[in-house]
């Protein structure tokens, strides 16, 4: 298949805004106060340089000039609501890619309700009759017809268009007779739950290659084509039909502020340029009247500078069409630090020295707790520079591969790690099932004799402060259990397995939860050489449930052993998050300085930034700098340079600040 993404546009805009338009049917005044003067104006004052703007919403209906009958009913004869805001817009330099909903189409559902998905029980897939969410369409039915039709007319009138932003694209199974009759004719068995996702993701990979080759030919080349709610990892196999990423996480929104981090540290990697997209709401889209904090949208904004990303912020235009005074006031003052940054950020390439391995076919949210997200805070809080990486990646530009819980490595990804291993690489196994999946060389190179389980739920562990000196004077509490360890001779162990009494049953047990410490045994939960280190519990996963400090300390330890000099030490608070990023001539350290704090049921929110009081840090660096400013603002930076390290001493306020070495 030819790649539609080869003809790579230059430049991808920073300071973007998605503008939502979601407008039901009953909504009778489409428009009606839109000026396109305002309209251009309020966003060129608020420093935004591309907006995405919509042709169609979840609603169906369509906003331009068009004798389609999903035209909004709302909007005035006659009205072109999107010409006039592509027009407003180009007045002032301000990109207009366009926006078409895809598996959502309420007025599509109403008019063709068998296309719509069903479940193997014959009821929808999304709202019934009487909910008030979206119906969910079938891309296997004829509705994918009636789309491209929709996506031509589009690109004929607006050609040559910025961007296409698809919506709601996820690989979404159907019993429905378009998507049975699909199956059979690809062999598939559709009561078979497996064959009906594999059907799933076949009808998106087919519609990506239509739609996109339908716009290459209409358009005269492919402009920025993105097709949302996508799972990152399947950039692996979809990075071909892209020319850029958009990586939506509204922290706020269900998305949560691990998960912007975690997926930018493997979209990062695949020649793309991206942005991120949070937005100005204080929870979710379509929070009319819903503000969030100014510093929690500098925040989410500097992340994404920090690693290497443009910006994106969501907003909703009222249906009237007036943009909301107070949100372009909270945009700007925002994008205006963005703004400033972006000599520091421009063609900025992050610099990492450790890869965790992650499967490119993971859902589109990880789950709460799971090892990615506690390979992120620990590894953030260690200042450890670090990307995601495919099973079968290239490694040999790290120094250390970590194999988090949940890896098998009995097959190929086995071998692949041990002539990484044998190549001088190090490895970090961190977890039961890459431990007890391992080859018997990468064992011997952790240090590892012998595996076998604790028989208790919750063992303790005992520190052995000669080897983590900050440890606990008293056994630690192993809430997740570990498998026995037999260390190898010359191996390290950081601790020991002390077990309970006995294992808590109905039968007996003592105290509100577990047992309490009683007998030394010979076994590790941890081994460590210079070349690998295995743990037997799962690091990160407990890291990410209980939060233990002795774990971060634990994995400090391991990876010290391994990585004697990272890139980066420093004694900074744990909330600081630090990367790396080089230019031509300099390299930059950006410095986050913000305390998410959980202060309802389900939000966190951030309304200050934390001062920097005498932070420290240690970077390697190939020579002695000429000098260390901090940007935006050109302020002189202290710092000390010896062994090849220079140390940079700072106090800050601003929550967000650049440590640029020249």
């Amino acid at each position: 298949m030819t790649n539609l993404a080869d003809n790579m546009e230059p430049t991808l805009r920073q300071r973007q805004i998605h503008l939502d338009f979601h407008t039901g049917p009953d909504i009778p005044d489409v428009g009606a106060d839109f000026d396109a003067d305002t309209f251009g104006q309020t966003l060129a004052a608020a420093n935004v340089d591309s907006i995405t703007l919509f042709a169609k919403c979840h609603h169906g209906h369509l906003y331009y000039n068009t004798d389609h009958p999903a035209r909004h009913p709302g909007l005035r004869p006659g009205f072109d609501l999107l010409a006039e805001q592509i027009e407003a817009c180009r007045r002032h330099d301000i990109r207009t890619p366009v926006y078409l909903s895809v598996m959502c189409d309420e007025y599509a559902a109403h008019t063709h309700p068998e296309w719509a998905c069903l479940q193997p029980d014959g009821k929808p897939v999304g709202r019934g009759p009487l909910g008030t969410g979206w119906q969910i369409m079938d891309m296997s039915s004829p509705y994918a017809d009636y789309l491209a039709d929709q996506i031509a007319e589009v690109v004929r009138i607006f050609k040559p268009v910025d961007g296409i932003f698809f919506d709601m694209c996820w690989d979404q199974t159907s019993a429905s007779k378009w998507a049975i009759d699909g199956m059979r004719k690809d062999g598939l068995d559709p009561t078979n739950e497996a064959d009906r996702a594999n059907y799933a993701r076949r009808v998106v990979l087919r519609y990506m290659t239509r739609y996109n080759a339908l716009i290459a030919d209409l358009n005269g080349s492919l402009p920025r084509v993105w097709y949302n709610s996508r799972p990152k990892t399947r950039l692996v196999e979809e990075a071909k039909f892209l020319k850029h990423v958009e990586i939506e996480a509204l922290p706020t929104g269900g998305w949560g502020y691990t998960y912007f981090p975690l997926n930018v540290r493997w979209a990062r990697n695949f020649g793309l340029p991206f942005i991120g997209m949070t937005a100005r709401f204080h929870k979710s889209w379509s929070d009319f009247g819903g503000y969030k904090p100014d510093a929690a949208l500098k925040y989410e904004l500097a992340q994404m500078l920090a690693h290497g990303g443009g910006c994106s912020v969501g907003d909703q235009l009222h249906p009237r069409g007036q943009l909301d005074a107070e949100a372009y006031r909270l945009i700007g003052q925002a994008y205006e630090h963005v703004r400033a940054c972006e000599p520091f950020c421009a063609d900025a390439t992050p610099v990492t020295d450790v890869a965790v391995l992650r499967d490119a076919d993971g859902p589109y949210h990880t789950r709460p707790g799971d090892a990615l997200e506690g390979a992120v805070r620990l590894l953030q809080q260690l200042l450890v520079q670090f990307d995601f990486v495919p099973y079968d990646a290239e490694l040999k530009r790290y120094a250390v591969t970590i194999v988090p819980e949940g890896v098998d490595l009995s097959g190929n990804v086995g071998q692949h790690l041990l002539a990484y291993l044998q190549a001088g690489g190090k490895v970090l196994i961190a977890g039961r099932k890459p431990l007890t999946t391992a080859p018997a060389a990468l064992l011997r190179a952790a240090g590892v004799a012998d595996v076998s389980e604790t028989g208790e739920q919750t063992p303790y562990f005992r520190y052995d402060r000669a080897l983590v000196p900050d440890a606990e004077r008293s056994d630690v509490v192993s809430y997740d259990g570990t498998l026995r360890i037999t260390p190898a001779a010359g191996a390290k162990a950081p601790a020991i397995v002390v077990e309970p009494y006995f294992q808590r049953t109905w039968e007996h047990f003592s105290g509100h939860h577990q047992t309490p410490p009683s007998r030394e045994t010979k076994f590790a939960p941890a081994t460590y050489t210079a070349q690998a280190a295995a743990t037997g519990f799962d690091l990160f996963g407990a890291f990410a449930t209980h939060g233990q400090v002795h774990l971060r300390r634990l994995c400090r330890t391991l990876l010290a052993a391994l990585h004697p000099e990272p890139l980066v030490r420093g004694r900074l608070p744990s909330h600081v998050e630090l990367s790396i990023a080089r230019q031509a001539n300099r390299t930059l350290v950006h410095l986050l300085s913000y305390a998410p704090q959980r202060r309802t049921p389900n939000l966190d929110i951030v309304e200050e930034a934390t001062p920097l009081v005498d932070a420290r840090f240690q970077l390697r660096v190939a020579s002695k700098p000429t000098k260390v400013t901090l940007q935006p603002g050109n302020r002189p930076a202290d710092f000390a340079y010896a062994e090849g390290r220079v140390e940079v001493s700072l106090s800050s306020s601003d929550g967000h600040v650049i440590v640029c070495i020249e």
